[in-house]
């Protein structure tokens, strides 16, 4: 397996952050970056799909486009059959807290009363991705841009020049109109707007193409470092002060302008990719002092979608084991190193796995 690497490590710090978000109340959320931040782990995480989705086409530059567009597509597909099984098993999470603590009320948590109360409509909800759990609505995100992944292979082998600009207008008329996908059969909308997530998910697979990051000079990333620094501590003062546009105040339209999560609204996505700047930079001194934690944090990063999977299933797990015992600090302890340490087993479990496989092919070979 490939060594540690900025990309590996920050994916798996995200992944980390994210379970612990996904676990309300918990003592170490207070402190996540999210309350330090306009933005959080979710940017940062499509963010680096998006490079992972480069390094994915860079290795299909040699193949056919046919073959390259079967390989991203079925990459796709994985990740939708993997929400549709994370969700099964939340369900059966949410039913055995309810039954176990006989607490009813648990079926309403994370948006999953329709599932309990219409349960016919529901189940074609999930299978559409147009219903979604509380805190299991970032994979329908995953599989939307996946999904995308054949076009923008497709664009960026034949016409790349194309590609960034063709992706921002989208993002632009996105925030202009308020475009998103509708949710039945509980009405609402998507908590993100794959219309608008793209374009920082493509961001990412531009700026680590042959004319992104790695390509600018040493001098060039130095300064970038540094002026992301700085806006990352603007953006993190704006949060803490809890200073915000007033909607009322602004012209419309006002996505352009508030702080909004669903449209990643363009503060949070400049300050996304100011932290995910100043991030990459700063990953050469944390490998010099903290080893460990870098070859912890990357493991899990290589195995993103099977540590995804298991992280948001333990957050779940630990709602219900923290409304048990009426979330005592030493309980939060326990679930946040049990989680923690489950989510590395699986990251090794994952690359174990791998390397058994390649073995067994490699002997096959020489027979």
């Amino acid at each position: 397996m490939r060594a540690p690497n900025a990309v590996d490590f920050w994916r798996g710090f995200a992944l980390a952050t994210i379970f612990i978000n996904h676990i309300p109340g918990i003592f170490l959320e207070r402190y996540s970056f999210r309350h330090y931040s306009l933005s959080d782990a979710a940017e940062l995480f499509v963010l680096l799909a998006g490079v992972a989705l480069r390094y994915v086409s860079n290795s299909l530059a040699k193949e056919p486009m046919s073959a390259a567009v079967y390989r991203l597509a079925g990459r796709a597909l994985t990740i939708y059959f993997a929400q549709l099984v994370i969700t099964a098993i939340a369900i059966a999470i949410l039913a055995g807290g309810a039954k176990a603590l006989d607490q009813p009320y648990i079926l309403q948590w994370n948006n999953a009363a329709a599932i309990f109360e219409d349960p016919v409509n529901a189940h074609i909800g999930l299978a559409l991705l147009r219903y979604q759990l509380g805190f299991f609505d970032i994979l329908p995100l995953y599989v939307v841009l996946m999904a995308m992944g054949p076009s923008i292979a497709i664009i960026d082998r034949y016409a790349p020049r194309l590609l960034l600009p063709l992706s921002f207008a989208l993002y632009v008329y996105t925030l202009a109109t308020g475009l998103n996908l509708p949710t039945w059969p509980v009405e609402g909308a998507w908590y993100f707007s794959p219309f608008a997530w793209q374009f920082i998910f493509i961001l990412g697979f531009v700026l680590s193409g042959p004319r992104g990051y790695q390509s600018w000079s040493p001098r060039v990333k130095k300064i970038l470092f540094w002026l992301a620094g700085i806006q990352t501590l603007v953006g993190g003062g704006l949060a803490l002060a809890g200073i915000a546009p007033d909607p009322s105040a602004l012209p419309d339209p006002k996505l352009f302008f508030v702080f909004d999560k669903t449209y990643l609204s363009p503060a949070l996505c400049l300050h996304a990719l100011a932290l995910a700047c100043f991030f990459m930079g700063a990953f050469k001194y944390i490998d010099r002092f903290a080893r460990p934690l870098v070859g912890y944090l990357a493991l899990l990063g290589r195995n993103s979608l099977h540590v995804f999977c298991a992280g948001s299933l333990l957050s779940l797990t630990g709602q219900i084991v923290r409304y048990r015992f009426n979330g005592r600090f030493e309980i939060d302890v326990v679930v946040i190193l049990v989680g923690w340490t489950v989510m590395g087993v699986v990251a090794w479990l994952s690359e174990w796995r791998k390397r058994h496989a390649v073995a067994r092919a490699q002997r096959l070979a020489s027979a």
